[in-house]
């Protein structure tokens, strides 16, 4: 594995003020509406970001059970896959029509399943098209319409290849750029070691941001404490924070009052309140219970008797059962961890 590069020294950039100073990433099979509701509740202004959403699946499928929110999560931006403009712009437009606050469009995911649809990583090879993407989207709606990318593709390394693919994009009308400051490898690495493995060029972000000062430059990966977004914030407009947010979600709990001026951080025990009675009302619904719990198994992590709260909330039985004493079983092993355990 690769050594974490350090920052770079570079004298700080006087940055605008960006709704997206904090982000939670687009993760696919995380990021749901349930993920959302959960983030939500413990920052009320971290930008948060849908799982991908292929254009296929909006003008083909169900769009409702791909874009169904509920407004306590906004802001909420909609990642959308796809190369054709015709179709993304017809995306674009039903994301805006059902609410979503902004379009992303993914040029940055290496998986083999969206290079046999031409499109993620891979239109990182083709800036011209990605261009005609974001105008055709751009002409369709009135929310901003933004792009995540990486910084290079397979074995081209060079910063101006970073460099002129913003520029193309900008030229379109794009604003907004959120850089996983990694290369993507096509062929023989896989999603996971595509997030691992290519090495962290944080100082090729920095440069698009001094390159292109008007621009927005929102850094991605490999970040994993607020302290470090501080540090990065000091260079660009936002940092979009990954996994450590979704196996650590507290992290974000001091979001609001350190990076947006907002409230002070709610407790863990006020947001698994809030968290039951929204399990309640999706209970009611007909929600399978893991659905939601899934997402809160990291809420206690690092306290005393977090691994007994884990166990609880991954009963499937229980789950199954839509029983929500299932919390206040699960809470025993935090109030007394060495009683139970031991």
């Amino acid at each position: 594995m690769p050594s974490e590069p350090s920052f770079i020294s570079a004298m700080p950039l006087p940055l605008r003020p960006s709704p997206r100073r904090v982000c939670v990433a687009p993760m696919m099979d995380w990021t749901d509406r349930h993920c959302r509701y959960f983030h939500r509740l413990i920052s009320r202004h971290t930008w948060l970001y849908t799982e991908m959403v292929t254009t296929g699946a909006l003008l083909f499928g169900d769009v409702g059970r791909h874009l169904a929110f509920t407004a306590e999560e906004a802001p909420v931006a909609l990642q959308l896959g796809g190369s054709e403009p015709d179709d993304l712009a017809r995306a674009a437009k039903l994301g805006q029509a059902w609410g979503y606050d902004e379009i992303n469009l993914n040029c940055g995911c290496p998986s083999e399943r969206v290079q046999r649809g031409a499109f993620g990583a891979c239109l990182m090879n083709e800036p011209q098209l990605v261009a005609d993407c974001v105008r055709a989207m751009r002409d369709a709606v009135s929310i901003p319409v933004t792009v995540k990318h990486r910084i290079g593709v397979d074995a081209v390394e060079d910063y101006a290849f970073a460099r002129d693919f913003v520029g193309t994009i900008a030229e379109a009308g794009c604003e907004v750029f959120i850089v996983h400051a990694r290369n993507a490898i096509l062929k023989g690495l896989s999603p996971k070691e595509n997030r691992e493995i290519p090495p962290l060029k944080y100082d090729y972000a920095y440069r698009l941001k001094r390159d292109f000062p008007a621009l927005e430059i929102v850094i991605n990966g490999g970040v994993k404490t607020l302290d470090e977004v501080e540090l990065h914030l000091q260079h660009v407009d936002g940092v979009m924070l990954g996994r450590e947010a979704y196996h650590n979600p507290f992290l974000l709990a001091e979001v609001d009052a350190r990076f947006y001026g907002g409230a002070a951080a709610p407790t863990r025990e006020e947001v698994e309140m809030a968290l039951i009675e929204y399990c309640a009302r999706e209970l009611a619904r007909g929600t399978f219970l893991g659905a939601i719990t899934r997402h809160a198994l990291g809420l206690y992590r690092g306290a005393a008797g977090a691994r007994g709260w884990r166990r609880v909330l991954s009963d499937n039985k229980r789950l199954a059962a839509g029983d929500l004493a299932i919390f206040d079983e699960a809470r025993r092993y935090l109030r007394e961890p060495s009683e139970i355990i031991g």
